[in-house]
């Protein structure tokens, strides 16, 4: 009796075996870019091919090694609020931290703005208030 028949579960040799080689293509393929670095544009249209090429290894080992292929609607329950916390989050700070509402040559401390006031150009050298 084999080994499938056995634990009764089929076998998927064939299946890894198939993903292993288009890993292989995948990992091929990157490398045949990364070497013709002279046929691209320039680097960040290599960098877009590369990367894109990694994207498509990384869901091949998602869907199959992770099983995501075949869960249900779960896996859309769970990615919503990640996706919505990721766009919301930057947004969020946007204010704070991407668009500043405030001159940024004007001093903010009053320590700084307080030796400012004090030297005055009509001032001649030496005087001081």
């Amino acid at each position: 009796m084999s080994h499938s028949e056995h634990s009764g579960g089929s076998d998927h040799s064939g299946l890894y075996r198939a993903i292993f080689g288009l890993l292989c293509v995948f990992t091929a393929l990157s490398w045949a870019a990364d070497e013709a670095k002279a046929f691209f544009p320039g680097r960040s249209t290599l960098a877009v091919v590369v990367l894109g090429i990694a994207t498509l290894k990384a869901l091949v080992v998602m869907l199959f090694f992770m099983h995501l292929k075949f869960e249900r609607a779960w896996k859309y329950v769970l990615l919503g609020p990640t996706v919505i916390l990721a766009i919301g989050l930057p947004l969020a700070l946007l204010p704070d931290v991407g668009v500043h509402y405030y001159d940024m040559d004007v001093p903010q401390d009053p320590i700084s703005q307080h030796a400012f006031e004090r030297l005055d150009p009509a001032d001649g050298p030496g005087q001081s208030h």
